[in-house]
């Protein structure tokens, strides 16, 4: 087996020429370099890192300090509102709309603000309906104060009205006073008088003839007259006449299947009368008048007296005696 050539360890090795001080020194001064452009890196990357993190700290205090002034100027629009909402003013459906609106925008905006992470945009919103806000509360105020000046108005023109219509009424009351004054005179002047009452006892004879007697038991009927006198007042018309007829026991006779009932005086108290008696009166001429009194049961024995009203007035009254007939009554 043939033996290889090899190196003897008697041999000696050869190395490459050594570098020069020259090469040395420019790849220290590069290296040296490139370390200051390291460091130079690090050193302005950690400055714009504080720079973005300084503005970011900045925009953040600046929203956090716009969202505490739109907070508070909310705050202070809503305490406003409230304020005018509690005028005491009668409000129109067009303020009460408002009312609503308001509300409305009020609540968006507290939603806005509520927000933890709060944008720009939302807080330039937010900032837009502050002013609006603003603006609709203005307004609100102007016709709230409108209103009140209405009502102030109205309440004076009230007043007006009602020192107005006290004095109408009092001025009214002092014409019906006045007038009823003048009616009562002319009431009381157009009542009328009656004159040569006359009352007579009359007994019914079988052959028709009526005969005057003053004997209680053959008495039938009463026979009243009187004159209704001349009077320049009273109309020309119907008059109704209440004769009151008084039985000698002093109880007023009452028949009402005869036409007794009732009427009213003068002093409007409710009194019964015995008969009525209508009269076709011509103003200015004298009447006379003849009526009948007929009662079913015996007439007694003693005074009857018999009264006239009209109006409410009584105008005339008399009085008869019947007496106890024949020899032995």
């Amino acid at each position: 087996m043939a033996l290889e050539n090899s190196p003897s360890s008697d041999t000696p090795q050869t190395f490459p020429p050594a570098k020069s001080k020259k090469t040395q020194s420019i790849i220290v001064i590069a290296l040296i370099i490139a370390l200051l452009a390291t460091w130079g890196y690090i050193f302005w990357n950690n400055s714009q890192n504080a720079e973005a993190i300084t503005q970011k700290d900045q925009q953040i205090t600046t929203v956090s300090s716009q969202k505490d002034s739109l907070n508070t100027q909310l705050a202070a629009l809503s305490s406003q509102f409230d304020a005018l909402k509690t005028s005491d003013v009668a409000k129109d459906s067009a303020l009460s709309e408002k009312d609503r609106d308001i509300e409305a925008k009020k609540s968006e905006i507290a939603h806005i603000l509520h927000k933890e992470n709060i944008t720009t945009a939302e807080l330039a919103k937010a900032k837009k309906l502050i002013a609006s806000l603003n603006s609709d509360i203005d307004g609100y105020k102007t016709e709230i104060e409108t209103l009140k000046n209405e009502n102030t108005q109205l309440t004076t023109e009230k007043q007006q009205v009602t020192v107005e219509r006290d004095q109408a009424k009092k001025d009214l009351d002092s014409t019906v006073t006045v007038v009823k004054a003048k009616d009562d005179v002319i009431n009381l002047g157009s009542t009328l008088h009656i004159s040569n009452f006359g009352i007579e006892g009359v007994e019914d004879k079988k052959s028709g003839k009526e005969k005057v007697t003053d004997d209680a038991k053959k008495i039938d009927k009463l026979h009243i007259t009187f004159d209704v006198d001349e009077n320049l007042i009273a109309a020309t018309e119907k008059k109704t006449l209440y004769v009151l007829i008084t039985a000698p026991d002093g109880k007023l006779i009452t028949v009402a299947s005869l036409g007794s009932g009732e009427f009213t005086t003068r002093d409007g108290q409710t009194a019964l009368f015995t008969q009525k008696v209508d009269i076709d009166y011509v103003q200015g001429k004298k009447l006379p008048v003849s009526t009948y009194w007929k009662q079913t049961t015996p007439f007694q024995i003693g005074d009857y007296k018999i009264a006239v009203y009209n109006n409410g007035l009584k105008v005339g009254e008399g009085l008869v005696h019947l007496k106890k007939g024949g020899l032995f009554g």
